[in-house]
């Protein structure tokens, strides 16, 4: 609860900055992302030094997050947000099956604060008109380790790159 009230907070403090002429749009403030990635670590962290009750039942079906950013570049804006947006459905999917796996009680915040993140991030994107489609490059991981560094990466990667580029940041500069 604390950090989703951080979040927010960072929102309000954007939208009522005044030194900008017209404030940048709440997401377009990479510090709101930087505090997901860091829960995203924390959770990691925290899976990490888990021994007992902590791993996935089955594998789980992940996106892909590496980036050659040639090739991102190549692609129009639709391409990438769609491409991100089938990265974060996926990541929720397998965040909650990880949920439903653990059985060590004191990850499930971790967890469950990872799951709010990712939902939040995509309100952001639908704010940002963004049409969903899910289909994307992926592959499975065994482990929930693995599974939260794929999270952490792909926040790290292709969400920031899409925020970086995407239309309703850009500024006028004029």
């Amino acid at each position: 609860l604390l950090h989703g009230l951080l979040a927010v907070l960072l929102i309000v403090l954007e939208w009522t900055r005044p030194s900008l002429p017209f404030p940048l749009r709440p997401i377009c403030d990479l510090r709101v992302l930087n505090h997901f990635i860091k829960e995203a670590r924390d959770a990691e962290v925290a899976m990490k030094s888990c021994r007992e009750g902590c791993s996935l039942s089955e594998s789980v079906t992940v996106p892909q997050t590496r980036v050659e950013l040639d090739v991102w570049e190549k692609k129009n804006a639709l391409e990438q947000a769609q491409e991100v947006q089938s990265g974060l459905w996926l990541l929720h999917q397998a965040l909650s099956f990880l949920r439903n796996s653990v059985t060590n009680t004191a990850l499930h915040s971790y967890i469950d604060n990872s799951i709010r993140n990712l939902l939040s991030i995509n309100a952001v994107l639908r704010s940002l008109n963004i049409q969903v489609s899910y289909s994307t490059g992926t592959w499975r991981v065994s482990s929930a380790t693995d599974l939260l560094q794929v999270h952490v990466n792909f926040l790290r990667g292709k969400v920031r790159l899409l925020l970086l580029d995407a239309q309703a940041c850009q500024q006028d500069v004029s």
